[in-house]
């Protein structure tokens, strides 16, 4: 069974100038911010009656995974990289007022994404599950 990833030889590898740079930040990551036309999105997901956030999420996800750079993590010292991202986000509990962390596994496909996380939600009574590995 495969371990879900593999390890990269830096010695080879032609990002290991730039890996070296990020590699003592703390957060070894950037942001961006962009318009982007939904609209056949948001047509989509009404039509199927999804979650707008949750497809949103995998959405976002599926597409991040099919970049190869986006799927590199630091672990114990080496770098890695994932055959797949899995997702995790926030999310707020009314009742509460106070937010979990929730993990979900990606999957092939958004309806089984959606129906999976909306389960996870309700289902996970703890706010932190304390998992931060991939």
């Amino acid at each position: 069974m495969s371990k879900g990833y593999q390890v990269i030889d830096r010695k080879t590898w032609k990002r290991n100038m730039h890996c070296q740079i990020f590699q003592n930040s703390l957060e070894p990551q950037y942001s961006i911010s962009l318009k982007v036309d939904i609209t056949k999105f948001l047509k989509m997901v009404k039509e199927h009656h999804y979650s707008f956030t949750l497809a949103l999420i995998y959405a976002v996800c599926k597409c991040a995974n099919e970049i190869e750079a986006f799927r590199y993590r630091f672990m114990d010292e080496k770098v890695v990289l994932y055959d797949t991202i899995h997702t995790s986000f926030t999310y707020l509990e009314k009742e509460t007022e106070l937010f979990k962390f929730v993990r979900v596994p990606m999957q092939k496909d958004m309806k089984t994404y959606v129906t999976l996380a909306a389960q996870k939600i309700k289902d996970q009574k703890e706010y932190f599950t304390y998992y931060f590995g991939q």
